[in-house]
């Protein structure tokens, strides 16, 4: 930022901002600037610089994961990736995606940032249950696992086994698994001790785009770019489909509820669509609520189960499609993030 004399034609103060300026205002001596890369800051008559506001700031913005303790991680197209707290309402925490170019061994993920696919993170998991580790899965099919949401720079691990790029994570409740949905149409299974491959479910006939752990860690419940739902049994020898997984887990217990077909959410696609406008699912954690993001910018809240008729309570807000809509841990908040407009909301219970 530089503030310039008219009268003498030179330099007053310059402030080093660390981004491109897009727009400034003044209040007396103190400076409100927009920068590009999504930050706000306020610079005192002292020149101090002080952040107001953060956020994602090229291509889309598609990670998201809660943690029980209030923290959101997410991730984004432009090799960001952020903690946030619900109760400050701001960010506490940032790291870089990654610092090698590189693309996917095959496909891609369409977008329009500047940054290498290796660059672009649009899943995130966090092992709540377990070591406290945060896995994000990037465009180039890699996944990294980072330390924790306060330590989210430190990597332990990189696996690079997926051909393409990964959309669903989900770490088992007991801690001790990762299951990775890839656009290869293969979820992946590692152990968290040391990374290690366990198994992999290959029967998909297009790209993972929900993983749902049963609350005993033993099953896997998945949703496919072609409308499949299927089902997968977990040992520590390895990985099975299970034909019968809809009649065998009918007393089951499910860990999260992504999946966006089922008996609780027939009723959440409008008639005349074929479900592809819906792009999350969530069920509070009372049971009583279901929680859908959709193409139209929607955060829908329906009553459990959402049968054919049923009626959402449709917030507005997002300028884009929604990609992510999530409970917090207590079901006091949803807590939804955009595409394009690369914004995380909080939406309080009433």
């Amino acid at each position: 930022v530089v503030i310039s004399c008219p009268v003498e034609k030179k330099a007053e103060r310059t402030i080093d901002v660390g981004s491109l300026v897009r727009s400034v205002d003044m209040s007396g001596s103190n400076i409100l600037a927009g920068l590009r890369n999504g930050t706000i800051v306020e610079i005192n008559s002292s020149d101090k610089v002080t952040e107001i506001m953060r956020s994602h700031s090229d291509g889309e913005a598609w990670g998201l994961d809660i943690h029980s303790n209030g923290t959101i991680v997410s991730s984004g197209d432009d090799n960001n990736l952020y903690s946030w707290s619900i109760k400050d309402r701001k960010n506490c925490g940032v790291a870089e995606i990654c610092d090698e170019d590189a693309k996917p061994k095959r496909g891609g993920a369409s977008s329009l940032t500047k940054y290498a696919p290796s660059k672009c993170g649009r899943a995130v998991a966090i092992n709540a249950g377990g070591n406290g580790h945060v896995a994000v899965g990037h465009n180039d099919g890699r996944i990294t696992i980072r330390k924790g949401t306060d330590d989210l720079g430190s990597v332990v691990e990189t696996i690079k086994d997926a051909d393409e790029w990964i959309e669903a994570m989900a770490y088992s409740p007991c801690g001790n698994k990762l299951a990775v949905g890839s656009h290869d149409d293969t979820v992946y299974v590692y152990s968290t001790d040391s990374y290690k491959l366990i198994g992999k479910g290959t029967a998909h006939n297009s790209f993972l785009v929900s993983v749902d752990w049963s609350e005993d860690s033993t099953y896997l419940r998945t949703v496919c770019g072609a409308h499949e739902l299927l089902f997968f049994t977990v040992t520590d020898d390895g990985v099975d489909q299970d034909a019968s997984g809809a009649s065998n887990t009918k007393g089951t217990k499910w860990h999260t509820s992504h999946a966006k077909y089922g008996w609780l959410v027939t009723g959440i696609f409008p008639a005349a669509t074929d479900g592809t406008h819906i792009n999350d699912v969530d069920i509070s954690p009372c049971g009583g609520l279901i929680t859908t993001g959709d193409d139209y910018g929607l955060v829908n809240v329906w009553r459990n189960p959402a049968r054919k008729g049923a009626k959402p309570v449709s917030l507005r807000g997002h300028s884009e499609h929604v990609v992510r809509t999530r409970f917090t841990s207590d079901g006091e908040y949803i807590i939804s993030i955009g595409g394009y407009d690369k914004t995380i909301m909080q939406w309080k219970k009433q």
